[in-house]
């Protein structure tokens, strides 16, 4: 039986799916200002908040792009894979 949402779209089973949590974390920490990490998990626009931010403010935005992508990484990384496939590949939570 699949499982939909209220709008009729399949809503994944957390426990088939494979957890991003490394790859997110790393790309997180190591290029943060570039929003990789984002778009790894699906979250083209915050991905692109943090691209466009970084590009345009001359990469005095890109400071504060990095602090983010770091703490995100470092969060990503602390979490177990369920819980991390719970809250961002399931629930889709944008930031932090």
């Amino acid at each position: 039986m699949e499982i939909v949402d209220e709008n009729g779209n399949p809503i994944p089973n957390p426990s088939t799916m494979e957890s991003k949590r490394v790859i997110a974390g790393i790309l997180g920490i190591l290029l943060g200002p570039f929003g990789l990490h984002k778009f790894v998990l699906g979250y083209t626009k915050e991905g692109l908040i943090m691209l466009l931010v970084s590009f345009l403010t001359c990469g005095i935005g890109a400071i504060v792009m990095e602090i983010i992508g770091l703490i995100e990484g470092i969060i990503y990384l602390t979490k177990s894979d369920e819980e991390f496939i719970e809250l961002y590949q399931v629930n889709q939570k944008g930031w932090f």
